[in-house]
């Protein structure tokens, strides 16, 4: 991998709508079959998400690969019932998006990003935060 994006994603008029087991299963679903780019690690909070991400189809650009994956989790949406609100936007339209330039960025925003949960008093100890993984592992490989 040369090329690692940090994405920030947040909910619909921030609405804290993500941080259960379905949406969660929901996000690795659509990540998983959106295969133009790999998710490495993510991180769930109630009205945003951060993930790092990786391009597997050079055809695919960040923006249709984004659009896709929210389409697919916005359709797989129950009809009734739960706990999310009724409204059709999960996702706000835009997102924002940061490319790596070095292998430490990763792990130096992953650091930061893992804290969170903690910050947000969510838990005590961001392991205990449920929200969170891997589903790539994104090596940085020099250019």
């Amino acid at each position: 991998t040369s090329t690692i994006i940090f994405l920030t994603i947040c909910a619909k008029d921030r609405r804290p709508i993500f941080d259960n087991a379905r949406m969660r299963d929901r996000l690795i679903a659509a990540w998983e079959k959106a295969d133009g780019w790999r998710v490495g690690r993510y991180m769930i909070m109630p009205d945003h998400i951060h993930l790092f991400c990786s391009p597997a189809d050079p055809n695919v650009s960040l923006q249709t690969w984004v659009r896709y994956w929210k389409s697919m989790v916005s359709r797989s949406r129950p009809s009734s019932g739960g706990t999310e609100p009724s409204t059709p936007k999960l996702f706000q339209r835009d997102f924002w998006d940061t490319q790596l330039r070095r292998g430490e960025h990763y792990s130096e925003k992953w650091a930061y990003v893992r804290e969170n949960p903690v910050r947000a008093e969510l838990v005590k100890n961001n392991d205990d935060w449920p929200y969170q993984g891997e589903i790539h592992v994104l090596n940085w490989l020099a250019q």
